[in-house]
């Protein structure tokens, strides 16, 4: 099959090429050109740098297989960074890889690969797909300490239907020991945490790029009492412990964020427990949701373990209600739903219940 393969630089998506083009398909590498510095050039630091670019493209060259840089600068401002703004401006905490997956990469780029008349798209998510007769399935990646099925939950069945995700059933240490007896140079290479538009300090983009996140205003404690100041909301997450700027001689968390009045709230450890949360724009991977009250397992942050819950369909939003209270569930982030190591879907948190 003629394919796409979309190559970051990183050994997953090296490896991913690499087992396509092992399988006899007619690849095609790509790496996407998201962001630029001022001189319009790929950014030096952070992810999708001109370094891993070029890492890419000579991968591309030891597998045999013709290599673009495709400018994707305009869909990704628009698609993922200002949503990334607004979302802090609202007091929320945006996952910007789940809206790069939606709207970008399993969006515009499965589109791309239809225009090439390519049969698919390949990447080196750490995630599996399988089809059980009638339905195409997500499911985590069989490394769990690399999963990354939790950024993949807005995948539905036409999506699923046209990628591949070839390292999905192979640890971190499997994929970077095939890097090396290919002789690939990513083999080694070290993963980046940084987001690709930053690079840096997030709350310093933000201060640059939307200067109204710099708006000052009050932390109070749960009585309302005011026990300082801070420079910004953006600045904060709910669950947050360091970098709050005020000393009452515990531990406190930042429980509370309320954009109008750029009030931080804070509280100590118990009261960032959670015993429910609505959830927006849920979408489920088959198609079809679930039965309101289902028993399920959620994870409410990437790096989280997946609880017990219920989910409840409420019309215009679901409720998730969990076995056990939850800490850090904070609005913007995604909730998604699980069984077993099948993802159902998910959605995004609005608020606590």
């Amino acid at each position: 099959m003629k394919l796409l393969v979309a190559m970051s630089g990183g050994v997953d998506s090296s490896v991913a090429a690499a087992a396509m083009v092992a399988e006899g398909n007619q690849v095609i590498g790509v790496t996407l050109k998201q962001w630029s510095g001022p001189d319009g050039r790929l950014p030096t630091a952070g992810c999708c740098t001109v370094a891993d670019a070029e890492d890419a493209r000579r991968v591309a060259a030891t597998l045999g297989i013709p290599y673009y840089v495709l400018d994707y600068r305009e869909k990704f401002s628009a698609a993922v960074v200002d949503h990334f703004g607004r979302e802090y401006l609202s007091g929320r905490t945006p996952n910007p890889c789940i809206e790069c997956n939606r709207r970008v990469r399993f969006g515009a780029l499965l589109d791309r690969a239809a225009e090439l008349g390519c049969a698919g798209l390949v990447t080196g998510h750490h995630a599996r797909v399988d089809h059980d007769g009638a339905r195409f399935r997500l499911l985590r990646g069989r490394d769990d300490a690399k999963d990354q099925s939790y950024v993949l939950h807005m995948l539905g069945q036409a999506e699923l239907g046209s990628i591949r995700l070839p390292i999905g059933e192979m640890t971190k240490a499997a994929v970077r020991t095939e890097a090396a007896r290919l002789g690939l140079r990513t083999a080694d290479k070290a993963e980046s945490q940084d987001l690709c538009f930053v690079g840096g300090d997030y709350r310093e983009f933000l201060r640059q790029r939307f200067p109204e996140s710099a708006r000052p205003g009050p932390i109070v404690d749960l009585e309302g009492a005011v026990v300082g100041t801070h420079a910004g909301t953006a600045g904060f997450t709910v669950g947050q412990r360091r970098g709050i700027g005020v000393a009452v001689g515990e531990p406190r968390f930042v429980v509370g964020i309320d954009a109008a009045t750029a009030t931080i709230t804070i509280g100590r450890r118990g009261d960032l427990a959670v015993a429910a949360c609505r959830v927006r724009g849920v979408t489920f991977v088959s198609g079809v949701p679930v039965p309101s009250g289902a028993e399920v397992s959620v994870k409410v942050r990437y790096r989280s373990s997946a609880a017990p819950a219920t989910l409840w369909d409420e019309g215009d939003h679901h409720v998730v209600r969990f076995v056990d209270p939850q800490t850090a569930v904070a609005p913007g982030q995604a909730a998604v739903f699980y069984r077993g190591d099948e993802v159902l879907g998910g959605g995004t948190i609005a608020e606590a219940a």
